[in-house]
């Protein structure tokens, strides 16, 4: 990745999943669910003097689905995040 985060941000490449409810009813981007989004962690900054961060790239994390900055790079949708916006890293 040619994008290197400074400081305490984290670079992410949100997943998306389509969301089909119990009855078997696919819902579409445009319905608003729960505000909480997931993603991929791309890249993560040096961190703050005080702070390390404890995330590394290839994690799945769960953020506010309207936090951080959104950027297209190389053709890729990615999102920009303070550490302080991860809300979980996802365990597999």
């Amino acid at each position: 990745m040619n994008l290197q985060p400074v400081g305490d941000r984290v670079l992410v490449r949100p997943l998306t999943e389509q969301e089909v409810t119990a009855s078997g009813i696919v819902l579409p981007d445009t319905v608003d669910r729960e505000k909480k989004a997931e993603g991929e962690v791309v890249a993560v900054g040096d961190g703050e003097d005080v702070k390390k961060l404890n995330l590394k790239v290839g994690d799945t994390i769960v953020f506010g689905k309207y936090a951080g900055d959104d950027i297209e790079f190389n053709d890729e949708d990615l999102k920009f995040l303070k550490h302080d916006e991860v809300l979980a890293i996802v365990k597999k």
